[in-house]
């Protein structure tokens, strides 16, 4: 099993020389459908609270280029295959850090607890923010609750209207270079 702790400290200081903010690391089953693994990297630039495509590949570079030197000393992060997927958090964005409960005080989230949290399992409604370590939440349910962060398993903005609203909007550069094209069908 991969030290996400290690992964994380390896990889931010990646971001941060390229003036990025890492959001989340996290080692999840590749899309790929090859049994592997994915190393996934969310980081976003401060001033958008996005990467484009090109932010993308000059961070996936950087890592992997120091992935590769800790390898050659010795040092290994991740045990096996895996790939890696860099990316930007999107609107519907994961909550991981603690200015990220701040920042979007106000907007829907879901948060799931983990396993060792006594209590409601799963909470949803407007993030009321964070205070210390305590995350509060107007759940739909329970009301106004207040849950320590160290027992949330998950967290996300949940994709609505007032949030698409709040929301810088996308780098759209390249957009009108898109041709659509029809699939073509296979022969039966």
């Amino acid at each position: 099993m991969a030290d996400i702790a290690r992964i994380a400290e390896v990889i931010e200081p990646e971001a941060k020389a390229l003036g990025f903010d890492l959001v989340r690391v996290k080692m999840m089953p590749s899309e790929a459908g090859d049994g592997g693994q994915a190393l996934q990297i969310m980081a976003e630039d401060p001033a958008t609270g996005q990467l484009v495509i090109e932010q993308c590949a000059a961070l996936s570079r950087r890592v992997s280029d120091r992935i590769d030197a800790l390898e050659e000393q010795g040092e290994t992060l991740v045990e096996g295959a895996y790939h890696l997927e860099v990316s930007s958090p999107g609107i519907d964005r994961p909550l991981t850090r603690a200015k990220d409960f701040a920042n979007w005080s106000g907007h829907e989230a879901r948060i799931s607890m983990d396993k060792e949290y006594e209590g409601q399992r799963n909470l949803r409604g407007p993030l009321k923010g964070i205070e210390g370590d305590m995350v509060t939440i107007d759940d739909r349910k329970a009301g106004e609750v207040s849950v320590p962060r160290e027992h949330i398993h998950s967290a996300q903005l949940v994709l609505t209207d007032e949030l698409i609203a709040a929301t810088q909007p996308l780098d759209t550069s390249g957009a009108d270079e898109i041709v659509e094209t029809e699939e073509e069908k296979a022969d039966d």
